[in-house]
């Protein structure tokens, strides 16, 4: 028997990475359940008007309109209701240092959106993966960051 969809809500302005998104989603062998919003204000009205029925999992964009990502995550882990959400930093690019303060603040795991399909499916699964086995931790810093090599 299986239990519920794992929620996701993904935070992404760019419409092209929120198909692609959803579309690998849909090729993976987990129950899901995804909304998507494209601002950090949007995001931050949706968590405080929902607090009793929270994501499993929030990916999100750094580059964001109206309220940035990291702004957003700060948000989400100084708020007593929000701070446990197990956030997924998913960006074009990857700063390493950047990396290191988004851990600093709270984030669980950094995923570079990767170029090829396989590779984005292969990341999302690894999160669901974790997720699903209730692995909620924060690893230590050294694996924050989920590279392709």
């Amino acid at each position: 028997m299986q239990g519920a969809p794992i929620s996701l809500l993904l935070a992404d302005d760019d419409f092209d990475d929120c198909d692609l998104f959803s579309e690998a989603l849909s090729e993976l062998s987990i129950a899901t359940s995804l909304l998507i919003v494209n601002d950090g204000e949007q995001l931050m009205r949706l968590l405080s008007e929902n607090v009793s029925n929270l994501p499993d999992i929030l990916f999100l964009d750094l580059n964001f309109p109206k309220k940035a990502g990291f702004d957003c995550l700060s948000a989400i882990k100084r708020d007593e209701q929000l701070k446990s959400l197990f956030v997924v930093i998913f960006s074009t690019s990857l700063d390493e240092h950047m990396a290191e303060e988004l851990y600093n603040h709270g984030a669980h795991y950094y995923i570079c959106k990767p170029v090829e399909f396989s590779i984005l499916k292969k990341r999302i699964m690894q999160i669901l993966r974790i997720v699903e086995n209730g692995n909620l931790e924060r690893p230590g810093i050294h694996d924050f960051v989920l590279r392709d090599n």
